[in-house]
C-alpha cells in the first residue's frame, strides 16, 4: 500500500444491510482520520462490517479501515474497544 494521507477528505459509506437498530448514514469529514475513528469507536459491530471509506477515490472496506487505525502512523488518538470481554476467571 502506498503512503496513507489521514489528512485529506474522507467519506463513510455505511453498509447496505437493512438493520432495523442501525441508523447509519453517508457522511463526510474533513480527515480520514476522523473518519476511520467514526466508524471503529463509534459505529456499532453490524454496521461498520459493511461500511466503506473512500479517500482520494481509494476504497477501503471494514477491514482496510481497521488497519489504517491499527496502524503506528494513525495520528489520533484510540480510545478502548466499546465492549470489553469478560475478566478470565482463574481456577482456585
Amino acid at each position: 500500500m502506498s503512503v496513507f494521507d489521514y489528512d485529506a477528505a474522507a467519506e463513510l459509506f455505511p453498509s447496505r444491510r437493512k438493520f432495523r437498530t442501525t441508523r447509519a448514514a453517508y457522511m463526510r469529514f474533513a480527515t480520514a482520520a476522523e473518519a476511520i475513528r467514526h466508524a471503529v469507536e463509534v459505529l456499532p459491530e453490524r454496521a461498520f462490517l459493511g461500511t466503506i471509506l473512500e479517500v482520494d477515490e481509494e476504497r477501503f472496506d471494514s477491514e482496510g479501515i481497521r488497519r489504517l487505525y491499527d496502524a503506528a502512523e494513525y495520528p489520533l488518538a484510540r480510545q478502548p474497544a466499546a465492549v470489553e470481554d469478560e475478566p478470565v476467571q482463574q481456577a482456585s
